[in-house]
């Protein structure tokens, strides 16, 4: 991880569960990690942590709605007008409704498009963009894609359809932009990682709280950790130049999803 000291990552949705996890790891290894949120104080939060404050690294917010343009583009300048460069984009947002293919509401459909994919692509457009732009021919994307970008989950969760739609798509744009950099001779890699159940907000949004849905049995799975994801997104980082990963599924033991 040495070649990583003193670059500078970007972390989609880094308020939180596997963003707010990766975040924590990468300022451990000397990163200056530029936090993408739309909630400041929840990434200050983590910022003021102990082990975040006494790390060799820095974590620093900037608030951003990944559904609009606009924004997504200023939050680039910001990062070329501060750091003057970026050498890691993880594309962690990412969000499912429960809204099903036949009866779901097209709202929810659209903002999973938005964030999943648009959000995405607009990213690592961004991203490569600026890297290109600096001479960094040594970067890196990452999307975190998950189980959902592999299979359907359980038929028991009927309402994640689009939402696993919308992550195949990526799984596509991913080999997409790899073809593309090959195609400039570019030497910066694109990688994907899928981890299974984690402990992260992510049902909780799903289920709505409301307590209506018995969709598995929690209680049977081991959920990964935070910490476990970021364990993996870092045998992405310590690849030599020459190698590049594609893919890393990451289940827990006992993943009945």
């Amino acid at each position: 991880m040495e070649r990583w000291y003193g670059k500078v990552a970007l972390v989609t949705e880094a308020s939180a569960g596997i963003g707010a996890g990766i975040c924590r790891t990468l300022v451990q290894y000397g990163m200056v990690v530029v936090g993408c949120t739309r909630s400041m104080d929840k990434v200050g939060a983590i910022s003021e942590e102990d082990a975040v404050k006494t790390s060799p690294g820095k974590l620093v917010a900037i608030k951003c709605d990944l559904t609009q343009e606009s924004e997504i583009e200023s939050m680039f300048d910001e990062i070329l007008r501060t750091f003057g460069r970026l050498d890691l984009c993880v594309n962690n947002a990412g969000l499912g409704h429960d809204s099903p293919l036949l009866t779901g509401n097209t709202t929810d459909w659209r903002n999973m498009l938005d964030v999943n994919v648009m959000a995405l692509c607009i990213c690592t457009q961004e991203a490569v963009k600026l890297m290109r732009g600096k001479g960094i021919d040594d970067g890196q994307i990452i999307h975190i894609l998950g189980l959902a970008g592999h299979r359907l989950l359980s038929s028991e969760m009927m309402g994640l359809h689009f939402y696993c739609g919308t992550k195949f798509m990526v799984k596509a744009l991913t080999e997409g932009v790899r073809r593309e950099l090959k195609s400039l001779n570019s030497r910066i890699r694109i990688s994907s990682l899928s981890p299974g159940l984690a402990e992260t907000e992510f049902i909780d949004r799903y289920l709505k709280n409301d307590g209506t849905h018995n969709a598995f049995n929690f209680k049977s799975i081991q959920a990964l950790r935070t910490e476990d994801v970021a364990d993996s997104l870092l045998r992405i980082l310590r690849t030599p130049p020459h190698v590049e990963v594609h893919d890393i599924l990451v289940l827990p033991v006992n993943n009945n999803l």
